[in-house]
């Protein structure tokens, strides 16, 4: 079932998820464990993150440098295939623009498709840190826009190269909205332009980047509707469950903290696991209360905090 379709026939709020495949080196069993302790909690979908090869370097034993192009952490479709056919859970693909070609989109949604997943998160992705080399007669997108043409091309049977009787690839698509706004966006004004860019080009809702301020969301949602933008919008939650991640957060995802809760963790550090958990049980009961159709957590692969704000819902 598509995502859309879970929303339209939800009769309550719906909690679903967001895991991160293991990094190289691991099991699939650290998501299969993860999986488990959600499966009680009927998620209607789990999402899978997608990672771009980047360039790495090693100090070999003679002193010389070698640079490597490889993926941290492989394994999205693998995973959501799992998920999918052996939990029976609806899953979310995560599909990147940047580091693929258009060929290597089509050639993973085909796949996709033979897995039986039909739910795809369009994402630009984080910048590579190597320029790919794109072998002539390959093309790219560009932007998350671009990428939804593509999907929403696949879901109405149209491929790359014309197919004689092509079937369709029947994909729900979601795309990121940023409340904050997009990093590179020069104001909300221009986020707003590409995030109704990409609706037009086909995506059914938006899943939102974290916040932990619900007015940043609402003012968001206000601005989408007053640009046409009348998909549903899902608002996306981490849980805070160390001090350090007062730091990394904003760093990696470009957010902000409200005052009182970096003042509140700072002067209790020792507590910031319940403060975590308390925080995101109140933005979760103030969403519900504003009628958002579900409230989406990322989990980073540690349910339990989460577990512990979804309990106090059902």
């Amino acid at each position: 079932m598509k995502v859309i379709e879970h929303l339209d026939k939800a009769t309550d709020p719906l909690f679903s998820y967001e895991i991160v495949p293991p990094p190289r080196g691991r099991t699939v069993q650290d998501i299969i464990d993860i999986v488990k302790e959600l499966v009680p909690y009927n998620p209607p979908w789990i999402d899978v993150t997608a990672h771009a090869a980047g360039a790495f370097y090693n100090e070999k034993s003679d002193g010389t440098i070698e640079r490597k192009i490889y993926k941290k952490r492989p394994g999205t479709m693998g995973i959501c295939g799992i998920i999918q056919n052996r939990f029976k859970i609806d899953t979310v693909a995560h599909i990147l623009s940047l580091g693929f070609t258009k060929e290597e989109t089509e050639d993973a949604l085909i796949e996709l498709n033979y897995l039986g997943v039909h739910n795809v998160l369009a994402l630009r992705g984080d910048g590579p840190n190597y320029n790919k080399k794109i072998d002539t007669g390959r093309s790219c997108n560009h932007y998350a826009s671009d990428l939804v043409e593509q999907l929403a091309d696949a879901r109405n049977g149209k491929f790359i190269n014309e197919i004689s009787g092509a079937r369709p690839l029947d994909f729900g698509i979601g795309v990121a909205g940023y409340p904050e706004k997009h990093f590179e966006a020069p104001n909300m004004k221009s986020d707003m332009f590409y995030t109704k860019k990409k609706i037009d080009a086909g995506a059914d809702y938006i899943t939102t980047q974290m916040f932990f301020d619900n007015k940043v969301f609402f003012d968001y949602v206000k601005l989408c509707r007053e640009e046409g933008i009348n998909v549903p919008i899902i608002p996306g939650l981490k849980i805070i469950k160390n001090v350090k991640q007062l730091q990394t957060l904003p760093r990696h995802f470009y957010i902000d903290f409200p005052d009182e809760l970096v003042d509140e963790i700072t002067e209790n550090p020792d507590h910031v696991v319940e403060i975590g958990i308390k925080h995101a049980m109140k933005q979760a009961e103030g969403l519900l209360e504003f009628g958002v159709p579900g409230v989406h957590f990322y989990i980073m692969n540690d349910t339990e905090s989460v577990l512990e704000v979804v309990k106090k819902f059902r």
